[in-house]
């Protein structure tokens, strides 16, 4: 078993808290010493009590599908044979009401846009292979119940 560690430090700094005047920018710190503004995002807690420029949760868990994929699929195209030289990725999750009619969630699409080296990148069918792979060993998306699907362009 491994473990994974994040602290997060948030300080109220004289703000109205019974009002719902504060606000909600905190800080996400990592055993690498990364630091990391996060926040609400707007669209749940409106300005100023949010801070737009921030890492929110929801863009955390879209983001960490996406990398978690992204790691899988490189690793398992090099064991295929194939040289990668870029991959991007636009993720788009979707929040709305589950089938318990609590907001979650509901869906993270991945859009990865892969550049191999070489004149012969896999085919259609390999790619498509590879991208399954990678999904089924993603531990984030093996901890998620929504939706997570791949929506990766052919080569």
């Amino acid at each position: 078993m491994m473990q994974f560690e994040a602290t997060l430090e948030w300080k109220r700094d004289g703000q109205d808290f019974a009002g719902q005047r504060y606000s909600r920018a905190h800080t996400w710190r990592f055993d690498g010493g990364a630091v990391v503004p996060a926040s609400s995002s707007p669209l749940s807690v409106p300005l100023p009590m949010s801070d737009a420029a921030a890492v929110d949760p929801e863009e955390a868990l879209v983001a960490a599908a996406s990398s978690c994929h992204m790691l899988f699929f490189l690793s398992i195209a090099a064991k295929r044979g194939h040289t990668v030289d870029s991959y991007s990725d636009r993720a788009v999750g979707t929040l709305g009401k589950n089938a318990q009619g609590r907001m979650a969630m509901t869906r993270i699409a991945l859009r990865p846009a892969i550049v191999f080296a070489g004149t012969a990148p896999p085919a259609e069918e390999e790619l498509q292979a590879i991208h399954h792979q990678a999904h089924e060993h993603c531990y984030i998306a093996n901890t998620l119940n929504c939706e997570v699907v791949v929506e990766a362009p052919a080569p």
